[in-house]
């Protein structure tokens, strides 16, 4: 069973350069985080990789954190 997914698009605004409406259009697609999820289904990860990655993660988040205060 697919789940839904909403297309990310623009509409071009009158007398707009077509350039203009592509860097717009890029911009909709890296904040909807499409592309980032697609490129991730494209490969398989191991679990024991994914948790070895979000303790990675984790642990370069604390430092940042306590970097800060």
């Amino acid at each position: 069973m697919a789940s839904h997914q909403t297309g990310v698009g623009v509409k071009v605004r009158d007398k707009e350069n077509i350039d203009r409406a592509l860097r717009r259009f890029r911009r909709a697609v890296n904040r909807s985080r499409k592309l980032r999820i697609y490129r991730q289904k494209m490969s398989f990860t191991k679990p024991s990789e994914e948790r070895r990655l979000a303790k990675e993660r984790a642990r370069r988040n604390m430092r940042k954190h306590s970097r800060r205060y």
